[in-house]
């Protein structure tokens, strides 16, 4: 990576506890340990799509549909949540709702899915967590509403109380997601993508969730902590938890409009360096870099981060990015924008080294930063 600088609070993700050095290795372990599994579908009549380990969502052929799988959390995002009630009066638990569904369904659409069904696992530190009914209602109406913007039934889940595990006063949430693939051709997974596809940039609405340990970490070092102002006027905190973008309306529309992506990356942890997922040799290079939403300028800015280190961790304004022929892009664009989205034409997919190439920072990220596959 280029553009290293020191950190002017002394601060980088790994001091905040997110280390994916460490994180990733395990990762790759399971990976492997996973894949000796596979077999066991056999008796059942089905198989894997084995180009599908290593990436976001997990995809077994059933014979007439494709069927994924994902299980994903939200994270320590619930820790801003619970400091900025006490500023605002808000418990924000319907955002966070979002959030959780949001690590899920974003993630299942990347293979071509339309999410079907998802499962709540709410673990709390104390049953006692369950007696404040407006942050319970607003955590229930927030899942409710989230999986009516996706089209999805909400199939139940698990709430336990996990004192010892989980802090008395908070809690863990997450969400598994089922999605079917149909008609098979909708598939988005190593085949298709090639040099000359143009990739095209989602708008964020904020952090999302990935980052905020690192955002959390700030806001103890910085005057007024939480309550500090962004350049916009708003609260640090409040800012933070602005509710993660649902894509699969884009994706939906997408496949009505009769566009199949060649690919699609969920920007989330590992920030850009996530648009080489993809196991092939490929550049991606890009022309156009979406405005920064100003509460990760803040978060660079506050924290010292070079371009580098702040796109090679936060999403940075790209949420998503679908990668598609070429002819196909301005329409994309256009399907995007009709179906809620901000969106660019941002850039080009070319043969040659796995790297990111974001020429307007001078910003390049390599193979080496990056290691997510067994």
């Amino acid at each position: 990576m280029t553009q290293k600088t020191s950190q002017a609070n002394g601060l980088a993700y790994k001091d905040a506890g997110v280390d994916y050095s460490k994180i990733d290795p395990l990762k790759i372990s399971a990976q492997q340990a996973a894949r000796e599994t596979a077999g066991n579908l056999a008796g059942l009549g089905y198989r894997e799509i084995a180009a599908s380990r290593g990436e976001s969502a997990y995809v077994v052929d059933m014979g007439d549909v494709l069927l994924a799988s994902i299980t994903e959390c939200l994270g320590t995002k619930v820790l801003i949540a619970d400091a900025m009630r006490a500023v605002t009066g808000k418990t924000y638990f319907d955002n966070l709702a979002q959030d959780t569904l949001a690590m899920a369904i974003n993630d299942i659409i990347t293979v071509g899915a339309t999410p079907m069904s998802v499962q709540a696992y709410w673990a709390a530190g104390s049953s006692a967590w369950f007696d404040d009914k407006e942050r319970a209602r607003d955590l229930v109406q927030g899942w409710k509403a989230a999986c009516d913007r996706c089209g999805v039934t909400w199939g139940g889940g698990e709430t336990p109380s996990l004192g010892g595990v989980v802090e008395a006063n908070t809690i863990d949430l997450a969400a598994s997601c089922i999605g079917v693939i149909k008609p098979r051709e909708r598939l988005t997974l190593q085949d298709k993508l090639a040099a000359g596809d143009n990739i095209v940039l989602l708008a964020a609405s904020g952090i999302h969730a990935n980052g905020v340990s690192l955002a959390r970490k700030l806001a103890t070092q910085i005057e007024g902590g939480y309550s500090a102002k962004l350049s916009d006027g708003r609260l640090y905190g409040d800012a933070l938890l602005d509710a993660t973008v649902l894509y699969s309306p884009a994706t939906e529309a997408l496949f009505a409009a009769g566009i199949i992506p060649h690919y699609i990356a969920n920007i989330t942890g590992h920030g850009w360096r996530k648009i080489m997922r993809h196991a092939a040799e490929l550049t991606y290079r890009f022309h156009t870099v979406p405005p920064v939403p100003p509460v990760l300028a803040f978060i660079q800015q506050n924290v010292g981060m070079s371009d580098t280190d702040a796109y090679g961790t936060f999403n940075m304004g790209a949420g998503f990015a679908l990668y598609v022929d070429a002819k196909d892009a301005d329409k994309t664009v256009a399907v995007a924008k009709a179906a809620g989205f901000e969106a660019w034409n941002a850039g080009v997919v070319e043969a040659g080294a796995k790297s990111v190439v974001i020429e307007p920072l001078d910003v390049i990220f390599t193979a080496d930063d990056m290691h997510l596959r067994a």
